[in-house]
């Protein structure tokens, strides 16, 4: 970092996600360039609108690649198969890269073939990657200069599953259902996204196995320390933005809402120490058998612009199942946030500097 502060690259700066990185890599203290990069001859200020007044402009993708000398950090907020044929290129020279896209979330080539169809490009680049799930992997992100963003789906499951693993309370398989805002099918236009199709209905899709079941998969077989089984259900929803996300397990008879609690916050941190974007709705349960008591669970209208994970959690004690709620912005802690984040720590930075906001 120069005296003059951070000079950040944000490769693909058209889209929702390179547009929230710019919203928040403007207001970063340590960030005083921007230099988002678009194929097409739109101007940054239309297409987000948001930004009026932010002086920012688009680049072509060769512009920034020639000025790769002046940056700190490149974002990719491409679609998958960009990043691992361009971020060569700028890590040789100096840059730490955040990838958004899913081009270096596998050690393994080849399970990224089985995911995702191509061979990998850069497959050297794989095994130097550090998970980018910063509660989780702190440390392998601090000394890194390749980070791979979790997808939004990945870091919220693996907020809410990660501290049943270390407890030893995860079992070989665990249902996810996920409901995700309409920006989590990305800009291109799709008449079924189209306000007037998607308004008052529900989206199912990728029944058949979605991309980030295997990601999960792995990651929290790493955790458990045995394999896991995920059944990823994934459907969007007529809000914009934001994940609402519920786990349900199996967990023997003596396990309680209140044993549960104290998991969760023992992980995080109780009270205001611990993990500052990830939060445990500890409200007590109001009200007799069958009462309604919405506050026991999070709300995805807690999070929205926000970089912070909400948990709830609770147990049907007659069929021994926990539950988990966790809610987060899709377009934050599921992407441009969580890149903010890495950054701090890529940087040794504070982390939470740019990420301070709660939702209005």
């Amino acid at each position: 970092m120069s005296e003059h502060g951070l000079t950040a690259g944000v490769v693909g700066g058209a889209g929702y996600a390179g547009g929230d990185l710019c919203r928040l890599l403007l207001g970063h203290p340590a960030v005083t360039t921007v230099l988002p990069t678009s194929r097409g001859d739109e101007e940054f200020e239309r297409v987000h609108p948001n930004l009026l007044g932010s002086g920012l402009s688009f680049l072509p993708p060769e512009e920034l690649a020639e000025r790769a000398d002046e940056l700190d950090v490149v974002f990719f907020s491409t679609p998958t198969g960009e990043a691992m044929r361009a971020a060569r290129h700028f890590l040789d020279r100096g840059a730490k890269v955040v990838d958004l896209s899913a081009d270096f979330r596998f050690a393994d080539p080849e399970e990224y073939r089985r995911v995702h169809g191509p061979e990998h490009e850069s497959p050297d680049l794989l095994a130097e990657a550090a998970y980018g799930a910063t509660e989780l992997f702190r440390e392998d992100v601090a000394g890194a200069r390749l980070v791979a963003n979790p997808g939004c789906y990945a870091i919220t499951a693996l907020l809410a599953l990660a501290p049943l693993a270390d407890a030893g309370l995860l079992g070989p398989r665990v249902a996810v259902h996920a409901v995700n805002g309409t920006t989590g099918a990305g800009v291109k236009p799709k008449r079924a996204l189209m306000h007037a199709e998607v308004a008052g209905a529900l989206l199912a899709y990728g029944l058949d196995g979605h991309r980030h079941g295997p990601e999960l998969e792995g990651l929290l077989a790493r955790a458990a320390g045995h394999p896991v089984r995920v059944d990823l259900n994934t459907t969007h929803a007529d809000f914009p933005r934001g994940i609402h996300l519920q786990a349900n397990l199996d967990v023997p008879a003596d396990v309680t809402r209140d044993r549960l609690l104290e998991v969760f916050q023992d992980f995080y941190g109780r009270g205001g120490g611990g993990e500052h974007f990830v939060r445990v709705n500890a409200t007590p349960r109001r009200g007799g058998l069958n009462d309604k008591d919405y506050a026991l669970y999070p709300l995805v209208t807690s999070v929205v612009g926000t970089n912070f994970c909400h948990l709830g959690v609770d147990v049907d004690p007659v069929r021994g199942i926990a539950k988990v709620v966790a809610v987060t912005d899709n377009l934050v802690k599921g992407a441009a946030g969580s890149a903010v984040q890495n950054m701090n720590v890529l940087l040794g930075l504070p982390e939470t500097d740019g990420l301070l906001g709660y939702a209005c």
